[in-house]
């Protein structure tokens, strides 16, 4: 059967895509949407569509020529993921088919979907709010059960729902604030009425411990990037071999060894950790060594943790030039933490760092390593519990700290000027960045760079 188009976005062409992994499989999926879906597909099938009812069925390219046989489900508007017509026809995973399958779709009369055009479609069709559409590319993308667990809270609607609780907080109070103002004859006088500031208390608690939810959930997604760094021999190598559990790089008792850039991707209890071995930092008239000093100091530039290997068993002289690095180092907004290695070659290791934190190990023996690893997570802020995490993005983490700074400065306004009129405007301000999040104020190029990273066919 054939339903006429809804769609709420003002979209009238159909678009089609291969919504299943590249490469062979048992089943490939070539998902239409769009007000001519149903005709569509029963061009190809010479069937017509069932509601909710998968059918086997032959598909047919232009020409009429059966090219593949499988199923047909078609789920009518507005009852589907895009809020429009939409048909899947599963047939056989092999690419060639899968293939010839889509070009069949397209002769008929679709269009190929740029990458992430379903979900913008429903998020269009307000079948899913913004959060919700990143969600499902970060549940494709997750490296960890951690991360897929909160994709799945934040598909699910569950952070969407705190925000909204919060901006609803706000936009009362808002309301409260900009009603003393508008009708001063009530005489509410809200610089001396306490429930105003006790909300003021009590919106910027939760937003928080909002931020603190999302900032794990922003390292569940993007994690770290840490860089080893240090003279030659100071056993950056070995260390990068423990942490990543292999022979990821060259370990001999030769200075000098590792003249490039290393990398590792690990997982420390689900936050996902890019590993650098670097060159040994030294001023040196190889050529190519060279070359892997001025790489490894691009490297450090690049890292939210470094572990600056100091070697212990060498002199107090030596151990004092190991920490006498140039003045870019660290880079701006680095942590750094020292790392006293071959502890395993002296009976107590302990350095002079000044400010800088250090840690004893043994990269030979791996004593000290697991310490290592929980300060790792320590310093950048990451609880290995995950419960109650959101999967966020760094623009949700942006946000949120707009509203927080927006908050912050209405109070100072209020309490300095006494001001309505500047705290009615910061709450604004607060309100909108929130609503950034959810999609309710987002520009088109936002739209545009959010759904173009997802995979085509999603």
């Amino acid at each position: 059967m054939t339903s006429p188009p809804a769609t709420v976005s003002g979209k009238t062409d159909t678009i089609a895509a291969i919504a299943t992994p590249s490469g062979r499989g048992g089943i490939g999926i070539v998902r239409l949407s769009g007000p001519a879906a149903f005709p569509i597909a029963e061009a190809i099938t010479h069937t017509s569509v069932r509601i909710r009812t998968a059918q086997l069925t032959d598909f047919h390219d232009s020409a009429g020529t059966v090219i593949d046989q499988g199923l047909q489900l078609g789920f009518q508007a507005p009852h589907s993921f895009t809020g429009e017509n939409v048909v899947e026809l599963q047939g056989h995973g092999g690419p060639v088919v899968m293939d010839l399958l889509l070009k069949s779709v397209l002769a008929a009369g679709a269009r190929l979907a740029r990458p992430g055009e379903f979900s913008e479609r429903a998020f269009l069709n307000d079948k899913i709010d913004l959060s919700q559409a990143e969600a499902i590319a970060d549940l494709i993308d997750s490296a960890s059960e951690q991360a897929a667990r909160s994709a799945v809270r934040s598909l699910q609607g569950q952070f969407s729902d705190h925000i909204r609780a919060l901006d609803q907080q706000i936009v009362r109070l808002r309301m409260y604030v900009e009603a003393a103002i508008d009708f001063p004859e009530e005489e509410i006088d809200f610089l001396s009425d306490g429930k105003l500031w006790t909300a003021l208390d009590d919106l910027q608690e939760q937003l928080a411990r909002t931020i603190g939810q999302t900032q794990q959930g922003t390292l569940l997604k993007e994690g770290i990037t840490l860089v080893l760094a240090g003279r030659p021999n100071a056993g950056k190598s070995s260390l990068m071999n423990q942490l990543s559990g292999r022979d990821a790089s060259i370990v001999t008792e030769i200075e000098g060894t590792t003249r490039d850039i290393v990398s590792e991707y690990i997982h420390l209890d689900g936050l996902p950790l890019r590993l650098v071995d670097t060159a040994g930092l030294r001023h040196t008239e190889d050529l190519v060594e060279k070359e892997g000093v001025r790489r490894a100091y691009e490297a450090i530039k690049t890292a939210e943790v470094i572990l600056l290997l100091v070697d212990a068993s060498s002199s107090a002289a030596e151990q004092a030039d190991q920490l006498a690095l140039p003045e870019q180092f660290p880079p701006t907004g680095a942590t750094v933490l020292v790392v006293l290695n071959k502890t395993d070659l002296v009976v107590h290791a302990e350095l002079d760092t000044g400010t800088l934190e250090q840690l004893p190990v043994s990269a030979l023996t791996g004593d000290g390593i697991g310490a290592l690893k929980e300060r790792i997570k320590s310093l950048v802020g990451y609880q290995s519990q995950s419960e109650g995490t959101f999967m966020a993005r760094r623009r949700h983490l942006q946000a949120l700290h707009k509203a927080d700074t927006a908050l912050r400065t209405g109070r100072e306004q209020l309490e300095v000027t006494q001001a309505g009129e500047l705290l009615a405007e910061e709450l604004r301000m607060a309100h909108e960045a929130l609503c950034e999040i959810t999609g309710e104020f987002s520009s088109d190029d936002l739209l545009g760079e959010i759904f173009s990273s997802f995979c085509i066919g999603k």
